[in-house]
């Protein structure tokens, strides 16, 4: 059983709207070419290197599942604590929130409010990439954002705490 729900996107998000991110576990789906050039060209890895700074093998981290945010996502919109779902794949956060912003309009994001997940500073580390490209490239460590009401701040908190999402 299916259930459809509809998110009147753009024209919901409101000023004072409140940006929440959802972490990822890795690479997800973006920046594999940047990846593989920056851990097998530059550092001339191997997919057996075991790396301590991202304590795990080459491989085995460019092998990592992508994770599934459908579980929290549901359970945010049964609750109806979401006007938008930006999902961090290509663009990285730079070009994939502002798709679900309305026109004219622009998100504050704090770096360095979420830990960045050590390939991500590796793999900045190897090729000395500059953080705009890093953050055009990669999740950095943000998987799905998600703009919520500020009134339904506290209750999407809640529901994402009880789902064991940080």
């Amino acid at each position: 059983v299916v259930k459809l729900v509809s998110l009147m996107f753009f024209q919901d998000v409101q000023i004072g709207d409140i940006v929440l991110g959802l972490p990822s576990n890795g690479l997800h789906t973006n920046g594999y070419s940047l990846a593989r050039k920056l851990l097998f060209e530059v550092a001339k890895y191997s997919p057996e290197t075991y790396v301590n700074e991202i304590k795990n093998k080459v491989g085995n981290e460019l092998m990592r599942t992508h994770k599934s945010y459908w579980p929290a996502v549901r359970k945010l919109i049964d609750g109806q604590c979401v006007v938008a779902l930006a999902h961090i794949t290509g663009g990285g956060i730079t070009e994939n929130l502002p798709r679900v912003l309305p026109r004219g309009t622009a998100a504050v994001i704090e770096l360095g409010s979420w830990p960045v997940l050590p390939i991500f500073e590796h793999l900045q580390q190897l090729g000395n990439v500059p953080q705009d490209e890093m953050l055009r490239t990669f999740n950095m460590g943000m998987g799905m954002l998600l703009v919520v009401p500020s009134a339904k701040f506290k209750k999407a908190q809640s529901v994402l705490e009880r789902g064991g999402e940080k």
